[in-house]
């Protein structure tokens, strides 16, 4: 990748600016974690049981703990220490939560967290050819994120996905290891999964109205939960969809108040338990009111580009 910056008809070539110290990618990262990941900061180098962990962080929209680990090498594993760390706050939940409440403006219990959502980041301005094709697996609960940092000041962060048609990670793992411990709780779901648990009308239906929405802006994306389909926009979930045998149901994510509906299909469920984001649930099933419901969202993008 070449990056040049246009003075006049003459083109300037950016170069990277290495980190010479790998604290300084880990203050700029946890200085802006909900900017860069949408996340909660919670501790700084939280040291337990003789392991010390970057960063502690939580994420609002899945209720699940994150740990990030800052690398400014490649030789390391990411498999062996993901899953220490993972196994690590799964034998120590009390503790985690503990450091939650006593360091964030709120009171988290055991039953707020779903455990099965945890996950550790890996950040690093590169990572090896192993260290990729490690995490080449369908349900990892890893992520590897690439991050440049350049002479005009300005930074890159690049998600490396596995590949669409990777295997499972309990393919390899054997009885009582603890990968296989980990994975036991541990889940990484998929989109796939909760379209094979609705029906082919339902399915078709999902498929126009995420068309609709990945068509205003490249940068969406969709997030598997245990419940629902994030779709993200900005780091943060714009809008959630669950789909059923015989309907779905969208949740749109704004505060109770915000939002033009003339025709009151949007109930209003901020104070009824619910699962998506925001304060809006929209139940259809069928396209009939599709049109409408297209422009509900296309008002909620708007709305997030304020």
């Amino acid at each position: 990748m070449f990056l040049y910056k246009i003075d006049g008809n003459n083109l300037e070539e950016i170069k990277e600016n290495t980190f010479s110290k790998e604290v300084e990618l880990h203050k700029l990262c946890e200085n802006n974690l909900e900017n860069i990941f949408g996340l909660r900061f919670v501790k700084r180098e939280f040291s337990f049981n003789n392991f010390r962990l970057d960063t502690l962080a939580f994420n609002e929209s899945s209720k699940s703990f994150v740990i990030i680990e800052y690398k400014n090498t490649s030789n390391f594993s990411v498999i062996d220490q993901g899953y220490s760390y993972l196994s690590l706050m799964l034998n120590n939940k009390a503790d985690f939560i503990l450091e939650y409440n006593e360091n964030c403006n709120s009171t988290l219990k055991r039953d707020d967290v779903d455990w099965s959502q945890s996950r550790v980041i890996f950040v690093s301005p590169a990572f090896n050819n192993y260290q990729k094709e490690a995490i080449n697996f369908k349900d990892l609960p890893f992520e590897l994120w690439e991050v440049k940092r350049f002479t005009n000041d300005t930074m890159y962060f690049n998600l490396i996905k596995s590949s669409k048609g990777s295997e499972s990670i309990k393919t390899i793992a054997t009885s009582g290891s603890e990968v296989d411990i980990v994975n036991t709780e541990v889940k990484v779901y998929t989109e796939e999964q909760h379209l094979n648990n609705s029906s082919e009308e339902i399915i078709e239906l999902y498929g126009k109205i995420k068309d609709f929405i990945l068509s205003l802006d490249a940068t969406i994306d969709i997030k598997a939960k245990k419940l629902e389909l994030g779709f993200i926009y900005n780091k943060k979930v714009m809008l959630d969809i669950h789909l059923q045998k015989k309907a779905l149901k969208i949740w749109l994510n704004t505060k109770a108040g915000t939002l033009d509906d003339p025709r009151n299909i949007a109930r209003d469920v901020s104070n009824t338990g619910h699962w998506g984001n925001g304060d809006y649930q929209i139940q259809i099933s069928n396209d009939e009111d599709i049109e409408y419901i297209f422009s509900l969202i296309k008002q909620l993008y708007k709305s997030k580009n304020k």
